[in-house]
């Protein structure tokens, strides 16, 4: 496992014992998504409102504490500040919120919204003839939801090359409506397609970097709890739990044995 990476997961850990909340399975699962975009797409984190910046939304919002660690880890704030994660009257809420938390583009949290603002954000660019490109990722999960499909036609009408949809394919939707071949799917909805080991880092930069002459979409295949045995063995247990101090001793040991 890449060392930066281990450390992301150590860090959302912590944070979720200390705090008593985040989903920890679902921030696992993204960690190396996340890493590699953020290693890739323009950016400044000590200039946030860059005006030449790539735009990078996180449509599954409930990975937020996944992503306060990534900012983090890129210079964005102290990891420190993140420890006060859902506490009251905290920037870093269960949600991230644009206007408290540099590097955070749009508030998100209601599943299939996210991809709906990013097609207008990439729209607004290609009309300013903008070289600045947008991101965004979605869960698999919240792609029961019919907005997510509604955008993606949308943004294939309107032949956006400017937008990569990144797809976690984590099998979360497992009790819910099955999204067989996702990647057969987004190709028959308009998009050029690559499908990745989601927690190979030099693939998804390679594929990220890519700009073709439509919609890009990126099937990322994770592990949902990726890195302890413990969360991948037992998701829906973990959904939603924070780890005791005992548990939380257990669980980094997995994580400093985990080879990935």
């Amino acid at each position: 496992m890449n060392t930066k990476c281990k450390q992301l997961r150590k860090d959302i850990l912590h944070i979720s014992h200390k705090s008593g909340h985040g989903h920890i399975p679902t921030c696992f699962s993204v960690v190396e998504i996340l890493h590699a975009i953020y290693s890739t797409i323009k950016h400044d984190p000590k200039n946030p409102d860059w005006k030449e910046r790539d735009l990078f939304i996180l449509s599954k919002g409930h990975a937020s504490l996944a992503h306060y660690c990534t900012l983090a880890t890129f210079g964005y704030f102290d990891i420190n500040k993140v420890d006060s994660f859902c506490s009251f009257e905290s920037d870093f809420g269960g949600h991230a919120d644009r206007l408290k938390v540099p590097g955070i583009e749009v508030s998100t949290g209601s599943l299939a919204h996210g991809i709906g603002l990013s097609v207008g954000m990439a729209l607004g660019l290609k009309i300013q003839k903008s070289k600045r490109r947008v991101y965004v990722l979605i869960g698999d999960g919240e792609s029961n939801e019919g907005a997510v499909w509604e955008a993606i036609m949308v943004a294939d009408n309107l032949k956006l090359s400017n937008l990569t949809i990144i797809y976690d394919d984590n099998r979360s939707h497992s009790r819910g409506l099955q999204i067989t071949n996702p990647a057969e799917k987004l190709k028959a909805f308009g998009c050029e397609v690559a499908e990745v080991d989601g927690h190979d880092i030099n693939t998804l930069k390679k594929e990220i970097k890519k700009q073709g002459k439509k919609v890009r979409a990126i099937v990322a295949k994770t592990k949902k709890g990726c890195g302890c045995a413990t969360f991948v063995n037992n998701t829906y247990e973990w959904h939603r739990r924070s780890p005791s101090e005992c548990e939380l001793e257990s669980l980094i040991g997995e994580l400093d044995e985990e080879a990935i």
